[in-house]
């Protein structure tokens, strides 16, 4: 697991353990947010105590972000392999969107808990979070655009930093709109319909389309 602060004990119980207590973390820091999720009820619904709790996590803000962790491994993951690959980039953006879209709908708690994040007050956890959380991504995001750049497969006019953020931005909401309300209300004000009543192949081949005349048509 990426940027562990969990104990060394927490690492040594079974896969099985482990997964109950982070998918119960997640839960509950997705729905309540950090101030207000409480330990003591993850110890509970986890189906072990408050100490065995401390013994594996000297806080609750490790606990958060063993969590945060657990859920940037299982997008990363997903996202590093098309972005390897040697697609043209608008295959690897297809790719991602479908990815995007698969993945969201599979960990809606995960993506409740980023959008937690992202409205996260206080100022300090709030940078630390940011660049934990997208440090990676961005690398990779910018190496991949940067690249596809020298070998001419998009618009030589693109900055690879910058379209690497409005695309990621794209993305972002995306997720937000299969599992967050606000974002899943504001889809279906546009779109006339929910996350749940949109076909996956439409999302992608309209998001394709937009993102193909941002990289590709010039003045």
């Amino acid at each position: 697991m990426r940027n562990c602060h969990y104990k060394e004990a927490f690492k040594r119980i079974p896969d099985e353990r482990k997964e109950r207590i982070l998918e119960v973390g997640i839960e509950e820091f997705s729905s309540k947010g950090y101030e207000n999720a409480n330990i003591n009820v993850i110890a509970r619904k986890a189906g072990i105590s408050i100490g065995l709790m401390y013994k594996y996590f000297s806080t609750k803000e490790d606990l958060f972000l063993t969590c945060i962790s657990k859920g940037m491994s299982i997008l990363e993951d997903a996202l590093e392999e098309i972005l390897a690959s040697r697609d043209k980039l608008l295959v690897k953006a297809e790719k991602l969107i479908r990815a995007t879209c698969e993945l969201s709908r599979k960990n809606r708690n995960y993506i409740k808990l980023y959008n937690e994040v992202t409205a996260e007050k206080n100022s300090e956890r709030a940078t630390a979070l940011a660049r934990e959380i997208e440090s990676q991504t961005s690398r990779i995001y910018i190496t991949c655009i940067a690249q596809a750049l020298a070998s001419g497969d998009v618009r030589q006019d693109l900055d690879p930093r910058l379209f690497a953020f409005f695309f990621d931005n794209l993305l972002t909401t995306l997720q937000f709109s299969f599992s967050c309300e606000y974002y899943r209300e504001r889809l279906k004000i546009y779109t006339g319909v929910d996350t749940d009543g949109l076909n996956d192949d439409e999302i992608v081949r309209q998001l394709i389309k937009f993102i193909e005349s941002a990289f590709t048509f010039e003045k």
